[in-house]
């Protein structure tokens, strides 16, 4: 069934422009459609493709709950096109997020740093399995961990993860890239049964999944 908003949410986009703007403008009019709480009551895991807008929609999720939001960025600065990313994401969130960057001992800092006046926003995991693909860690066992901390944790932690559904398209050509796609598949089943509350975006659109 089409969401009686959803003319004014496309219309939003068209009115706001694209780079700085579209994601939340699509985001804000969809929260309800997407059946996302005003309050995050426990740990999410978002999903979606490049540019989907999963990462503006994990952010309202972060600030809607009224906690203190603190942003673990994964990503690790090579060249000017990845510089020119962060700096788009930095300046999308604003000032009054914590930044916390840290390339592959996510799961030491999450078991460190969550508290029940915070909601973290891990963003994202697959360019966390990518780091600890490049280390040669052993990434399943990473995920295993990451998965039992979750299952750990006070119940009043909130964390929502970010992370790019990189298995719906033609199977890769090298043996690296298939891994690749593997981990993360193993990691979303996992973490997806993990977590009460998960979404997939699609062209700005969450949909929620459980």
């Amino acid at each position: 069934m089409i969401p009686h908003d959803l003319p004014k949410a496309i219309n939003a986009v068209r009115v706001c422009g694209y780079r700085r703007h579209w994601s939340f403008c699509v985001i804000e009019q969809n929260l309800v459609h997407a059946g996302a709480e005003t309050e995050l009551l426990h740990h999410g895991l978002v999903l979606g493709g490049a540019r989907s807008g999963k990462s503006a929609f994990a952010e309202k999720l972060v600030l809607a709950s009224g906690r203190r939001p603190v942003y673990f960025a994964t990503s690790q600065v090579f060249d000017g096109e990845m510089e020119a990313r962060v700096d788009i994401h930095r300046q999308r969130r604003g000032d009054e997020w914590t930044l916390v960057e840290e390339p592959l001992e996510l799961v030491d800092l999450l078991a460190n740093q969550s508290t029940q006046e915070s909601c973290i926003l891990v963003d994202c995991l697959t360019l966390w399995i990518t780091n600890l693909m490049m280390a040669e860690r052993a990434v399943d066992d990473e995920a295993d961990r990451l998965v039992a901390l979750i299952e750990s944790l006070p119940s009043n932690a909130r964390i929502v993860f970010v992370s790019n559904e990189v298995g719906q398209g033609i199977v890769p050509m090298n043996k690296m890239a298939r891994d690749f796609r593997d981990h993360a598949g193993r990691l979303h089943q996992k973490l997806a049964a993990a977590v009460p509350n998960v979404w997939f975006v699609t062209a700005g659109l969450p949909q929620k999944l459980k």
